[in-house]
């Protein structure tokens, strides 16, 4: 005979029950019954009390729990197509895992993401072109400052201490992105609690150029506008004309302390997901920088709960 472990109707449970009555073994029952004889004993088992073996009980909690065991969903169609659409707008594995997740799809972990992205690679497939690389980051050692001292400039040690507690939005960290060869600039833009990203293409570094573009970039959020921070180079020289034009008050970090400017640091690291090192920027058009700038504010963080920053900000503008 071969073995079933399929589960037990009621009627075997009633058959199981005579055969206990009349004392027969449990072989000799499985037998009867076409089960393998340890599914009998561990029905037995599982189901005899003081009144001994009793078949509408036993058949009773069966269904019990089957109704209450935890389901999970199954990985359908849907998953792959939503791993692929997802991880072609540059979403991390983990970035994925979470959005899943809080969209009904709690069996999906990163390690299966990875495995779908490995077997789509080995059939000949480029979903793997779209995980994120980075390099090993090479730690700047100390030398003399050699940049001019820019007029005017507060320290970041006079910040206010709620811009830390990151409870508001509109303090902002500013930055810039140079091209090889010094061809073409972005000046990029990161919201510190909603990690919001915007992206402006300049040609030059030049003062007047980095002021007229960041006042562009922010002139729409003026009502929530509240501190801008900005390293110490003199592409930031005009920040009195930023402060009279938008209002918001403006504080340089420390030289050589990028960690007071981590958030800027971090999302110039994923704007050369798209516009890796040693390319050139001048010939970037107004449509690329916008894509890639909505492909970060509509990509899920790990650290807003796989909110996007987009949906963070603009919760929290409606609730300011």
């Amino acid at each position: 005979m071969s073995k079933t472990y399929t589960r037990l109707t009621e009627d075997e449970r009633y058959q199981i029950y005579e055969g206990v009555t009349e004392k027969r073994s449990h072989r000799e029952i499985a037998i009867q019954i076409n089960k393998h004889h340890s599914t009998v004993s561990n029905e037995v088992k599982r189901n005899t009390g003081l009144r001994g073996y009793r078949p509408k009980q036993a058949q009773e909690k069966a269904e019990w729990r089957d109704r209450t065991k935890p389901r999970y969903r199954k990985l359908t169609a849907d998953v792959p197509r939503l791993i692929t659409e997802n991880i072609t707008n540059e979403w991390s594995p983990d970035q994925i895992k979470g959005r899943l997740r809080t969209e009904g799809f709690p069996m999906v972990c990163a390690t299966t993401i990875y495995g779908f992205i490995q077997q789509n690679k080995a059939l000949g497939g480029g979903l793997y072109k779209h995980l994120r690389h980075r390099k090993p980051y090479k730690k700047r050692t100390g030398s003399a400052e050699t940049r001019g001292q820019i007029i005017g400039r507060i320290s970041i040690d006079e910040r206010p201490s709620v811009v830390d507690k990151k409870v508001r939005i509109g303090d902002w960290e500013a930055d810039t992105v140079i091209g090889k060869g010094h061809k073409g600039v972005l000046v990029t833009l990161a919201e510190r609690v909603s990690k919001k990203t915007l992206i402006a293409h300049v040609p030059s570094k030049h003062a007047e150029v980095v002021k007229d573009a960041i006042i562009t970039l922010l002139k729409s959020e003026k009502a929530h506008l509240h501190t801008i921070t900005f390293d110490n180079g003199k592409e930031f020289a005009y920040h009195a004309k930023l402060k009279k034009a938008l209002g918001a008050d403006n504080y340089f970090a420390h030289t050589y302390c990028s960690w007071e400017r981590g958030l800027n640091e971090n999302h110039n690291g994923l704007i050369r997901q798209y516009l890796p090192k040693g390319m050139a920027l001048d010939k970037i058009t107004a449509k690329e920088i916008r894509v890639i700038q909505n492909k970060l504010n509509n990509r899920p963080r790990k650290l807003l709960d796989y909110k996007t920053p987009n949906e963070v900000y603009d919760a929290m503008r409606l609730a300011a």
